[in-house]
């Protein structure tokens, strides 16, 4: 089959790579009909090359239909047109009783201390061969996939995967207080959707995005939209009586613009051999942490930080006294992806489309196109702003 593959730091190749077979009585095979390139995608392109082998192949947001079913399957048969959170949970431990499946304690990564495997994503998260492909082999399948019906297409569902679970789990970790304010940093694919998320459940949303394409899209939802400027801070606060937001979304994470600091120490332990480099990151590792702290600093006093970003630094600075003296409090971590479809699946499949699901992709185009896409995307370049695959 064709896959997209990582073959070093910026470089991606579709290459023919063994179709995945069944390997336990629990395995499904799904083959791919819509995959989408992540922005965590593109820090595999550019930052965690050290935990990336020649060839992995790549991807975490895909969908399609059931071709193969284990002889321990009973909740699901060929046919079936399903949706594929992009982490792997059992269904049934003590985490994913709690509607914490991220943390599976079954696909829990304990060599690096890591939460429940995700698909396409480095050896942090299990080396499980990810969903820019033609086919996918999908573990507990009784559990992780999620069912669809066949009349609708594609970019209804397909960002259930990922993207659209991740902003509502932002947005309600944000606990955004009847009335009050909403800030986003960063209008990339996860902050639209939790800035339209915001504004749906009747929220005042200000979002903060460079990219003037970014920032358009976010005003067709009335969205009150800013430039990232470096009195960016002291602009939302004017807007909010003086005080700041009540809460913030981080939707940028750990390459934000600026921090020079922390995009220098990226590149040189990237610059490692690998397991120095591996042991450089899980220990001593740090950020760009340019939209966090802005975060710290805009929102209001007993405000709440929510960061839907990606972090993983373990050396990241931060300014403790403020936090502490500001009674801030702080959320984070991946979507339990699982735990929010049954609020989200009435809204995608509403005719009114209300969080705009066909409103988001700026990019169609064959697998084969993968690489050059990857590029596009990290660049911001001919206004791309969410890329779909099709194999």
């Amino acid at each position: 089959m064709k896959a997209v593959t990582w073959q070093g730091t910026r470089s991606m190749s579709v290459q023919e790579v063994p179709d995945p077979v069944l390997q336990e009585p629990t395995d499904a095979i799904v083959r791919i009909t819509s995959t989408a390139i992540c922005g965590s995608d593109l820090h595999l392109y550019e930052v965690l090359g050290p935990f990336m082998t020649k060839g992995d192949v790549v991807g975490h947001e895909p969908m399609g239909v059931v071709e193969a079913v284990g002889a321990g399957v009973t909740n699901l048969q060929v046919g079936d047109r399903v949706v594929l959170p992009f982490q792997i949970s059992c269904g049934r431990c003590f985490m994913c009783s709690r509607n914490l499946q991220t943390q599976c304690e079954t696909t829990q990564v304990r060599e690096y201390g890591s939460g429940a495997a995700l698909y396409g994503y480095s050896k942090l998260y299990g080396e499980v061969p990810g969903g820019q492909a033609e086919l996918l082999r999908v573990p507990y399948a009784d559990y992780n996939p999620i069912k669809v019906g066949t009349e609708l297409p594609d970019e209804r569902y397909l960002f259930l995967s990922d993207i659209l679970p991740t902003a509502w789990q932002g947005v309600a970790y944000a606990d955004v207080p009847e009335g009050g304010t909403l800030a986003v940093l960063g209008l990339g694919p996860v902050g639209q959707f939790a800035a339209r998320i915001g504004r749906h459940l009747g929220h005042r949303v200000i979002a903060v995005e460079p990219v003037p394409e970014r920032r358009a899209m976010a005003q067709r939802y009335g969205v009150e939209v800013l430039d990232l400027t470096d009195d960016v801070a002291d602009r939302l606060r004017e807007l909010t009586d003086g005080r700041g937001p009540d809460a913030v979304v981080d939707a940028v994470g750990m390459e934000a613009h600026g921090s020079g600091a922390g995009k220098f120490a990226q590149k040189a332990a990237s610059l490692l051999p690998d397991a120095i480099a591996r042991k450089a990151f899980t220990t001593a590792g740090v950020d760009r942490l340019t939209a966090l702290h802005t975060a710290l600093d805009a929102v209001r006093r007993g405000g709440t930080v929510s960061l839907s970003g990606v972090y993983g630094g373990e050396a990241d600075p931060m300014p403790m006294l403020s936090m502490f003296d500001k009674q801030l409090q702080l959320r984070m971590g991946q979507c339990n992806v699982k735990s929010w479809i049954d609020d989200l699946l009435p809204l995608v499949e509403d005719p009114a489309d209300p969080l705009g699901v066909l409103d988001l992709t700026t990019h169609r185009v064959p697998l084969d196109e993968a690489p050059a896409m990857y590029e596009l995307f990290q660049k911001k370049e001919d206004g791309c702003i969410k890329v779909v695959l099709q194999p």
